[in-house]
């Protein structure tokens, strides 16, 4: 009775998200269904972006912690340098965060962004992939590569910018 009692106290300590956590999805697999609104250099979009639409082409769906943080800025400013190089593999690149549309729409003008930042602020889709953190409320840096059917070509979970291992390997990828 007291193990009962012990492993019920424990249990609600721990957040319930936990306890259901998705599980991260596999090359092969579609992706999960969304719309996310989201922000350019020029422009803000409450519409959003459709998941439905994410076929007939490569998409990079690029999960990142914050705008304005010093390793998503180097990210960002990366993909940013490497954008023709990513148009000529016909890969379009999508940013994701947490972070609201006006926090996107500034730090792409600052940065010069030629791409759509997706916004997440439910952390809805970041949970169905498997990459919100519920310690720091935030997404961990990963990626993933979306074929032309809509389903995942290439992931990282653990897609890091403290190097450029990760993103060679992701290059060798798209190619």
């Amino acid at each position: 009775m007291i193990r009962i009692i012990i492993f019920a106290v424990v249990l609600s300590f721990l957040p319930w998200t936990l306890l259901f956590a998705a599980e991260p999805v596999k090359v092969g697999d579609p992706v999960p269904a969304f719309t996310l609104p989201y922000a350019t250099k020029d422009s803000v979009s409450f519409d959003g972006l459709v998941s439905s639409t994410l076929t007939g082409k490569r998409y990079l769906l690029a999960f990142y912690p914050a705008d304005w943080s010093g390793g998503c800025t180097k990210e960002m400013c990366l993909f940013r340098d490497e954008f023709a190089g990513f148009e000529e593999l016909g890969v379009t690149v999508l940013p994701i965060s947490g972070d609201y549309v006006f926090s996107h729409h500034e730090w792409a003008k600052h940065h010069n962004l030629p791409f759509m930042l997706l916004s997440d602020p439910t952390r809805d889709f970041g949970r169905q992939l498997g990459v919100y953190r519920e310690d720091t409320g935030m997404f961990s840096r990963s990626v993933f590569v979306v074929g032309p059917d809509g389903t995942f070509e290439y992931i990282d979970y653990e897609y890091s910018v403290k190097d450029d291992v990760d993103y060679e390997a992701l290059k060798s990828a798209l190619k």
